[in-house]
């Protein structure tokens, strides 16, 4: 039998959960999950989850250079959501611009400086 991938979800350390589920819903449009588990908080749009744990004391994301991309999440209508998210005030380090490995990107940063890479297939 062969196996099956099915969604991914991406776990980030966050230093005040509240803070950090707010911004993905206010920013960057996503619905929050509402799971009862302590010092956590959720959020999912599409197929696109994070997990997002409390976790207090430990270094930012920011602090980690390029070591903060945690994910690349493709996205069809790349452009219609960067003009969706751009209005509410996401950190958008880059807008929507063509790589020459075939992906048209965007860049946003999460207040806890987690860097996510949104993404299409260029046609």
């Amino acid at each position: 039998m062969t196996a099956t991938f099915g969604q991914c979800c991406y776990v980030t350390a966050v230093h005040d959960v509240a803070k950090s589920q707010a911004y993905f819903v206010d920013k960057l449009a996503f619905e929050a999950l509402e799971i009862d588990a302590p010092g956590w908080r959720f959020v999912q749009r599409g197929t696109a989850r994070f997990d997002m744990g409390e976790c207090i004391g430990v270094p930012e994301a920011s602090t980690l250079g390029d070591h903060s991309y945690i994910a690349r999440i493709f996205v069809d209508g790349l452009d219609d959501y960067h003009a969706e998210i751009a209005p509410r005030g996401a950190e958008i380090l880059h807008g929507p611009a063509d790589k020459p490995w075939g992906l048209r990107e965007m860049a946003v940063r999460t207040p806890d400086g987690h860097r996510i890479m949104f993404c299409e297939v260029i046609s």
